[in-house]
């Protein structure tokens, strides 16, 4: 049985996590809400979600340099 968990392994990295999501969101024109943002497409979370592995993925390249 496979054993699923959301725990974060580094949990004060999230206020900066969150505020990249913003930043991110804006830059792809999505408005996103401080608090529940469950009523955006699915298709507008992926562009959000793709934008911050690839920029994460850049910048982790950039150090490998």
């Amino acid at each position: 049985m496979a054993n699923y968990s959301n725990k974060k392994l580094v949990p004060e990295a999230m206020s900066a996590l969150d505020k990249f999501k913003y930043e991110v969101a804006s830059e792809v024109g999505v408005n996103l809400k401080d608090g529940y943002n469950g009523d955006i497409s699915a298709r507008d979370a992926g562009k959000i979600g793709g934008n911050m592995v690839r920029k994460m993925i850049q910048q982790v390249e950039q150090q490998m340099k």
